[in-house]
């Protein structure tokens, strides 16, 4: 049997397959953006799908502790969008 690798929600901090997150990332060029794919380069932390993990993650500010970096207020609002929107987990 094959084991599936877990990752903890920055929102919640409920442990997860990677398939039932999304992936924010911070690319080496320092711009955070959502890996849709899972595949991008850079350091990624995770979030489940849905807005109030989100609006967690950011009061806790633990976006930015796992990606190791002040993260600006626009940068929060476009995210937020995008999730709102239902692009993410497509």
């Amino acid at each position: 049997m094959k084991k599936i690798p877990l990752r903890k929600c920055t929102g919640c901090g409920e442990m997860k397959t990677k398939k039932e997150l999304i992936r924010v990332l911070k690319t080496p060029e320092g711009t955070i953006v959502l890996d849709v794919t899972g595949k991008k380069n850079g350091r990624g932390a995770y979030l489940c799908n849905q807005i109030e993990c989100f609006r967690k993650a950011r009061k806790s500010k633990g976006l930015e502790r796992s990606l190791e970096c002040a993260i600006p207020t626009e940068v929060y609002e476009t995210l937020e969008k995008e999730l709102t929107t239902g692009n993410a987990g497509e």
